[in-house]
């Protein structure tokens, strides 16, 4: 339930402006892969890229390949539906459905999907999906309330609980702790370290510390200048873009002299 992503001298553009320039990268599978980088040098994009989400903004295209087990996702006559059913999203505000409780917030992207589930099938589903999300054992008692009235943290992982119901091989989280509070950030942590067993996880954080803690890979972003487009300067093992990075640009960031 986990794939490899090769992206393949992807060009990334709102309309004519080439916002992110040349990125070609393989990411492991069963793996966590932390984009990092200033404001402003495309991490987002990129991620937004590999479910297809980048070009639901009017004018926005990409070039290049995305290949997930080697199919290009923007190949002729791939459904975005689908790449987006296998490809799941955390955003960086918790959004559970305000009207939804929050067993029908667990299941909502699986409605969506046109499952019928039995009440059994549906109880299971989201009982499997709050433990995967390190929730059960703080909701199990309130199902049935509004998703909205848990605590920020909390209603960070039913958004994490509602991406992995649809059993998706591939999570993003677009800066998933930059809203919440240290033990909030830690649970969430100790989640992404969880879900690696399972699922290709690929996570933009302003965090260096948190990229340094959570992924296997990181990936560091930089930009010439404004108006300029995004470039990838640098992807290697953490420890290696931590400790001894290849590129001067990188130590000059991970260091904290720019940025």
């Amino acid at each position: 339930m986990s794939k490899q992503i090769d992206i393949e001298d992807l060009n990334i553009y709102y309309g004519d402006f080439l916002a992110v320039e040349g990125i070609s990268m393989h990411i492991e599978p069963r793996s966590v892969t932390a984009f990092i980088g200033p404001s402003g040098c495309g991490k987002s994009t990129v991620l937004r890229t590999l479910n297809r989400m980048h070009e639901v903004i009017p004018g926005a295209y990409t070039q290049g390949k995305v290949l997930m087990d080697g199919q290009d996702i923007y190949g002729p006559g791939v459904d975005p539906v689908n790449v987006r059913r296998e490809v799941g999203m955390v955003f960086q505000r918790a959004n559970p459905f305000p009207t939804m409780s929050i067993k029908e917030n667990v299941l909502a992207g699986v409605r969506l999907n046109n499952r019928r589930l039995s009440k059994s099938d549906a109880d299971d589903l989201a009982e499997r999906a709050l433990r995967g999300a390190n929730l059960w054992n703080e909701v199990k008692d309130r199902l049935n309330l509004p998703g909205s009235g848990l605590s920020g943290g909390q209603q960070q992982r039913l958004c994490i609980a509602r991406a992995i119901a649809v059993q998706p091989e591939v999570v993003l989280m677009d800066e998933p702790c930059s809203a919440l509070d240290p033990i909030s950030t830690l649970a969430i942590e100790d989640l992404i370290n969880e879900l690696k067993d399972e699922y290709t996880v690929v996570i933009v954080t302003h965090n260096m510390q948190q990229a340094a803690r959570v992924s296997n890979r990181t990936a560091f972003f930089n930009i010439a200048g404004t108006g300029k487009p995004g470039k990838l300067i640098e992807f290697n093992d953490t420890n290696q873009i931590f400790s001894n990075p290849d590129k001067e640009e990188t130590q000059n960031y991970v260091s904290g002299r720019f940025g």
